[in-house]
């Protein structure tokens, strides 16, 4: 008798085995294009890394020149820096001010503001004022600028009216009056909208000039510019630095700003005989009160 031959199990057939590996394969083809899907970003976008140029902020502005002219030990008494970058074209001097680069980069992202919960029957509601704080300065009209006072560093000097010279560089004050700060009268007055600019002497053969002790200002000092419409703007110091002459920052220094600001400029850095100093030394200040006529200077 013929021995019946046992047939194998269904799992084991060759059918299944065709119709397993099949499925498996089109599960890794599909599940690979998703993942690869993931990882590459939307076409047309470019991702930034943190510092790089397309995420940071440009700041907007103009150009001009620094207070190189502030060495009275110096051969010129005229301003010379260059443009940070700059092609052969720039105009690297304080008279654009009125020509203001276009901003550089994209405003700031709109922000959904988040619905403020009813105050508790227990406690009033918030004033306008208590939440978005004590509200700016009001802005003055135009004066010509008559007096610097700092009194942190002993600074109480009148002021006269600086304008650009023929090679429209903006000079110092003369070198025989180093306790006089200058003004650049073309640009904002004390007070009004924009990047103000006072320059003065560091010092003279003989002693410290009218900022002779600027670098020592600290954050927080107020500076007081006195108008002659009897009114007074009240600025803040917000930082000093110093720059080498041929690394400075015309657009940060000199560039308009949409609030009133003020800049004070002198020599700085290391000082030779031959070429006068090195770099110079920034103030930067923005404005936080007015005042206006005491009835004392009204009825004088």
């Amino acid at each position: 008798m013929a021995r019946r031959r046992r047939r194998r199990p269904w799992y084991r057939r060759r059918g299944y085995r065709l119709a397993r590996t099949a499925v498996l394969t089109v599960l890794l083809v599909v599940v690979g294009i998703r993942v690869s899907e993931r990882r590459e970003p939307p076409a047309g976008t470019v991702a930034s890394a943190p510092g790089s140029p397309e995420a940071s902020d440009v700041r907007a502005g103009v150009t001009a020149s620094d207070d190189a002219g502030t060495d009275t030990r110096g051969e010129g008494a005229g301003t010379d820096t260059r443009e940070e970058n700059a092609g052969p074209a720039a105009d690297a001097r304080p008279g654009a001010e009125a020509r203001p680069d276009p901003v550089a980069g994209p405003g700031p992202e709109a922000v959904t503001p988040t619905p403020t919960p009813p105050p508790s029957p227990s406690r009033p509601a918030p004033s306008a004022k208590a939440r978005n704080g004590p509200a700016p300065p009001r802005t003055l009209p135009r004066s010509r600028a008559t007096r610097l006072v700092i009194p942190y560093v002993g600074i109480d000097a009148p002021l006269i009216d600086l304008r650009l010279d023929s090679e429209r560089r903006l000079p110092a004050p003369p070198e025989d009056e180093p306790d006089v700060a200058g003004w650049y009268a073309d640009g904002p007055s004390p007070g009004e909208q924009g990047t103000a600019i006072a320059v003065g002497h560091l010092d003279t053969n003989t002693g410290p000039a009218v900022f002779g002790g600027l670098g020592e200002l600290k954050r927080g000092k107020r500076v007081e510019v006195r108008r002659a419409d009897g009114r007074a703007a009240v600025y803040s110091v917000d930082a000093i630095k110093s720059y080498e002459k041929d690394k400075f920052p015309n657009r940060e220094v000199y560039g308009a700003r949409k609030r009133p600001e003020l800049r004070l400029i002198t020599c700085g850095g290391n000082y030779d005989r031959r070429t006068g100093y090195s770099g110079n030394v920034v103030v930067f200040a923005h404005l936080v009160a007015t005042r206006e006529p005491s009835k004392a200077a009204e009825k004088r």
